[in-house]
């Protein structure tokens, strides 16, 4: 733990003073007064349609995407495959019929106590124009899943750029409930995520199966807008007792 420690008043009051000259110039407004209730809720089974494995041998599964640099010019593409490597390529374009451009990944694994990851793809694409539409695909053969995203604008002091803030998501009935009020609004872009993801480490031996679950979840709307992540406690995963060298799933996932 950190100490606290008081600036000294000249300093406090002038990062006051940015503060308000902050807040005053930013034009965000509320776009809504939805708050998810506090009481404990229950998480959804694992036979939940929300869960449901993408048909087809191999077929990736929890796709999401995220902002793959600081410009918004490029894009991480990620994805996980059960049964084998597969490819980890990804073909992109303007047009949907004619995915004229490709770029190749990477992909990994992990073991968490007596879990195995499946096969987590990153692949990265470059050289987007702003703000423009561009669809992709990845997968081989008949199990070919194709999505869509819009590229971030580019950056300016006046430009809008509409995000969710969303956090201790989980997998509940409340969390299908919280996701599908932010997919209910049309102008919403992208989504900074506050931390503690999926909850698996409440489950016993912190079963990494619900990370599985949790990213076919959420795939409905992380795979079309860009989830910027941050870590909660919930991901620090720290369980001496079942494995030597503690693994951040969320390492490997995002």
């Amino acid at each position: 733990m950190g100490r606290w420690r008081q600036a000294p008043r000249p300093l406090g009051l002038l990062l006051a003073a940015i503060l308000v000259g902050i807040v005053g110039r930013c034009d965000g407004g509320i776009s809504s007064a939805y708050v998810r209730k506090a009481e404990k809720t229950i998480d959804m089974p694992l036979d939940s349609d929300v869960f449901r494995v993408p048909p087809g041998y191999n077929a990736p599964q929890q796709v999401h995407i995220t902002q793959g640099d600081l410009d918004g010019t490029a894009m991480i593409i990620s994805w996980v495959t059960e049964d084998e490597p597969g490819s980890s390529e990804v073909l992109y374009g303007t047009d949907e019929n004619n995915l004229d451009l490709s770029a190749e990944g990477l992909y990994t694994r992990y073991k968490f106590y007596n879990y195995t990851s499946g096969y987590i793809h990153h692949c990265t694409i470059s050289n987007l124009k702003h703000d423009t539409k561009y669809y992709y695909a990845i997968g081989i053969g008949d199990a070919i899943r194709k999505f869509w995203f819009i590229s971030p604008p580019e950056v300016g002091p006046d430009v809008p750029y509409t995000f969710g803030l969303i956090g201790d998501l989980g997998q509940s009935y409340d969390s299908n409930i919280t996701l599908a009020h932010y997919e209910s609004n049309p102008n919403a872009q992208a989504v900074l995520f506050l931390g503690d993801l999926s909850y698996a480490d409440k489950y016993p031996y912190h079963d990494n199966v619900r990370w599985d679950t949790w990213g076919r979840f959420v795939e409905r709307n992380a795979a079309y807008q860009p989830w910027i992540w941050t870590a909660g406690n919930h991901e620090i995963d720290y369980a001496p007792e079942l494995v030597r060298k503690s693994e951040t799933p969320l390492i490997h996932y995002a």
